[in-house]
């Protein structure tokens, strides 16, 4: 009976829980109230130990990879399926329980009942989500939005025990015979359940997947209206590399990337949204001028500096297509700093952003290098939502990871604080390690050149701000033959690389290795890419 009830449990909750959720969908994109299952994905990877984020955003990785699917274009997804999955899970976990419990109880539950557990899962999802800010509107608005849900959920859970398991009422039969009656059928019941259910379900989740996708499509049309390189009719100078004599072989990436295009690495489950008419950059703490920016001010009162930027995400195999190239423009952090003068005592600036990451940059690296901007630009337009808007930093040299966006904070510190990911055992310089990836072996676009057929293979060769010298290719084990190398977009991107090799039918084995610019080779040992990024020989087979 204890088995029979938990099942009832589950599967009442189930429902129950697909229709709390599609409701709160709908609202999320109606009126940008909170989606708690996000919601709660975001709080847990902020409090669980770091070595358990990292093991599941490495097994992610992993499972996509076995696919072999983009991790660039399926991660977001399938961390979000995993957000709703772990919400369900619990709303059905709470339901069995319910049911179980009022079970043991063997009395008629009321009202209360429902209320109670309804306020029991409410009440730390709603304070969850409060704590993370995980929406704009007023807590005001969302408290008894939220309450209201919740307490609905658990009411309804209640009346479905009730009608489940019915008071049992005696009856008089025609031949004298006392009998027992439990009302309408379960079968019945349920099967009734889940078609009102479901309506909601899928009445509130098509709804709101209409409206996400009109959302989606205006932006994709403003970037589409912003790309600046590229694009028909363009004014924008050509690329500095334009006139180079080089043919990239067929199936290479672009060397350009378009802002649709660019990999998407961030904390939460959704962007974070700043309004930037509302926006402002408080630079406070060991400085004598402490000084609050509208982006207007970093836009009109400092210098404006262009580069061409390749960055990349720690988190990438070899290999990996997290890795992306567009221009960036900003104000030098050098500049500004002159303004706020930091105290002599002053050695760090910890940087706080809206979707509560952090990151602490040296006073001493800014100090170095006057390419480090506070950015505010891509491809020539306002930085995207969902790249970082209104302000990211850029440091040459260094993973994604030590690069904080949606800017909200600057404080001039004499101690030194671990990052957001630092504290979460990965490493706390993150230098780019220097790859070199094969993109295609073009076998369609074979050619013959002096009597022998030749195969075009190429890719990109990184090494953060370091540069490429060399690239060479091997095949089937063979030596290495160093591949043609294209000028360079700019000394921070990455490089493109082509080599013909004579044809010869037959599966092979092509590997890639290249060197810095001083020299240094690239590290050809196999190594994970935690802590420090990934080393190792990127390998395609071919059959030609």
């Amino acid at each position: 009976m204890k088995k029979k009830s938990l099942a009832f449990g589950a599967l009442a909750a189930s429902l129950l829980t697909a229709s709390l959720m599609g409701v709160m969908y709908l609202a999320d994109e109606l009126a940008g109230l909170p989606f708690i299952p996000y919601d709660f994905f975001d709080w847990s990877t902020r409090i669980l130990p770091g070595a358990l984020v990292t093991f599941g955003l490495d097994l992610m990785i992993d499972l996509m990879r076995l696919v072999g699917v983009s991790v660039r274009a399926t991660a977001k997804t399938a961390e979000r399926a995993f957000a709703l999955s772990q919400f369900f899970g619990i709303g059905v976990v709470v339901g069995a329980l319910f049911f179980l419990v009022l079970k043991l109880r063997e009395g008629r539950p009321d009202l209360s009942s429902g209320l109670v557990v309804g306020a029991l899962l409410g009440l730390p999802m709603i304070s969850m989500s409060i704590a993370i800010e995980g929406s704009s509107v007023h807590p005001f608005l969302v408290i008894p939005w939220l309450a209201l849900l919740f307490l609905a959920w658990g009411v309804a859970l209640r009346e479905v025990y009730v009608r489940l398991y019915p008071e049992e009422v005696s009856v008089l039969s025609a031949s004298g015979e006392v009998g027992e009656t439990h009302g309408l059928d379960r079968r019945q019941f349920l099967v009734r359940l889940g078609a009102a259910t479901a309506s909601i379900t899928v009445a509130s989740t098509g709804i709101g997947n209409l409206l996400a996708q009109a959302a989606r499509r205006e932006l994709e049309a403003q970037l589409a209206a912003t790309t600046a390189h590229g694009s028909e009719g363009s004014t924008r100078s050509p690329f500095p590399n334009a006139d180079a004599a080089f043919m990239a072989a067929p199936g290479t990436r672009p060397e350009y990337t378009s802002l649709k295009d660019h990999y998407q690495v961030f904390l939460r489950a959704k962007p974070t949204v700043i309004d930037g008419a509302t926006w402002t950059l408080p630079i406070t703490g060991l400085a004598k001028n402490n000084m609050s920016l509208t982006i207007d001010d970093i836009r009109n009162n400092y210098e404006a500096h262009d580069q061409y930027v390749t960055i990349s995400c720690i988190s990438g195999r070899i290999g990996t297509d997290l890795i992306s190239t567009t221009q960036w423009t900003g104000s030098r952090l050098q500049d500004i700093l002159a303004d706020v003068e930091p105290n002599p005592d002053a050695s760090y600036l910890d940087i706080t952003c809206g979707d509560g990451f952090h990151e602490t940059v040296a006073l001493d690296l800014i100090a170095s290098d006057k390419r480090i901007m506070l950015c505010y630009a891509w491809d020539g337009h306002p930085l995207p939502v969902g790249h970082g808007f209104p302000l990211r930093i850029w440091l040459p040299d260094r993973y994604g990871m030590k690069q904080p966006k949606w800017i909200t904070g600057i404080e001039v510190k004499e101690e030194y604080r671990e990052g957001y990911w630092v504290r979460r055992g990965w490493s706390e310089t993150a230098i780019v390690e220097a790859t070199s990836v094969i993109d295609t072996v073009a076998v369609e676009a074979a050619y013959e050149s002096e009597g022998q057929f030749l195969i075009p293979v190429g890719g990109i060769a990184f090494a953060g701000a370091r540069e490429i010298s060399k690239v060479e290719v091997r095949v089937d084990g063979g030596p290495w033959e160093e591949a043609i190398l294209k000028r360079p977009l700019s000394e921070t991107t990455w490089v493109f690389w082509r080599y013909d090799w004579p044809f010869e039918a037959g599966e092979h084995e092509f590997e890639v290795r290249c060197a810095e610019g001083d020299g240094t080779p690239q590290i050809e040992s196999q190594r994970g890419n935690h802590p420090s990024g990934a080393t190792g020989i990127h390998k395609k087979k071919a059959q030609v």
